[in-house]
């Protein structure tokens, strides 16, 4: 199989890229700085190609079984200014719009495109508990969410799978969301944020590179999947199970005011709103997590 892949050098695509590397199939990275390609994946093709200018060289993609688009600007690094905003916007909605452009250009289209998406798609929903089936709720990562998967469907039209993979906060021991959590924890100063209610729906990089594989490979897997472990937790649950993986108390609570006056908007979004998701589709299609419990995944990584 030969596998082009966008977002290669990010957390989950050079984990994916790496697998499928290993298990001697062929990889087309697509992105920004060909030189970075080599340097993190030296036996993958890498073609430059920029997300928001235009679509794919002509030719990236022809002779492709099966595309990953994961291309996305950073949604955690800063505060979201409307400039921000519309990189966040623009790297997912029009960078996806361009490779399903070069998908329908190919004379012998892929045929799947594993199409990058977020749980951001479903909203704050409380303790609602939710599915592939469930709607999308509201806010700027929801809108994010809607217009990024409708542009991903396009390539329906061409006779291609399309899977939208509907990711949560992926726990690594290489960076992520994980490096970020340990630091304050590492000084004695880890506890939940804000309230410390808000659910939030992880699932171990190892389990994520797994799913997309699953995906590429299971003809019977379309449309939204939530790459999720069956055991999502509030905040301060997560924070008590990091606290004990580290053998450091979780008992310093982070005011939300003062995430809201540090961080503004992305601070209600990605750390007091969250979302308690379920994995139906992956589970339904015989997928086994490797780490469906938190307490293992975390001993693993940390």
């Amino acid at each position: 199989m030969k596998v082009a892949v966008t977002g290669a050098t990010g957390l989950i695509g050079k984990a994916l890229c790496e697998e499928l590397l290993e298990a001697g199939q062929e990889i087309v990275a697509l992105g920004r700085s060909p030189e970075k390609v080599k340097a993190k994946l030296p036996e993958a093709e890498a073609v430059e190609w920029d997300a928001r200018q235009g679509p794919p060289p002509a030719g990236a993609l022809e002779g492709v079984s099966a595309v990953v688009n994961l291309a996305g600007a950073s949604i955690a690094s800063g505060r979201w200014t409307e400039s921000r905003k519309q990189a966040i916007r623009d790297s997912r909605v029009a960078g996806t719009r361009h490779v399903v452009e070069a998908i329908r250009a190919c004379s012998s289209p892929p045929a799947v495109l594993v199409n990058g998406s977020a749980i951001g798609y479903y909203g704050n929903r409380a303790d609602e508990r939710l599915d592939e089936q469930s709607a999308p709720g509201s806010g700027f990562l929801t809108e994010v969410c809607v217009q990024w998967e409708a542009e991903a469907r396009r390539a329906e039209e061409a006779g291609v799978r399309v899977v939208l993979v509907r990711t949560g906060i992926v726990l690594s021991a290489d960076g992520g969301a994980l490096e970020k959590m340990l630091l304050p924890f590492k000084m004695f100063a880890g506890g939940p944020l804000g309230s410390g209610e808000q659910w939030m729906s992880w699932i171990h990089l190892d389990d994520e590179v797994a799913l997309i594989r699953a995906a590429l490979d299971d003809e019977k897997i379309s449309g939204p999947l939530n790459a999720t472990s069956p055991d999502p937790r509030t905040n301060r649950q997560f924070s008590k199970a990091l606290g004990r993986a580290l053998g450091r108390p979780s008992l310093l609570p982070t005011p939300g005011f003062a995430l809201k006056l540090m961080l503004g908007e992305m601070a209600e979004s990605l750390l007091l709103e969250g979302q308690r998701v379920y994995p139906k589709k992956a589970l339904d299609s015989g997928f086994r997590f490797q780490y469906p419990e938190l307490e293992p995944a975390l001993a693993d990584l940390v």
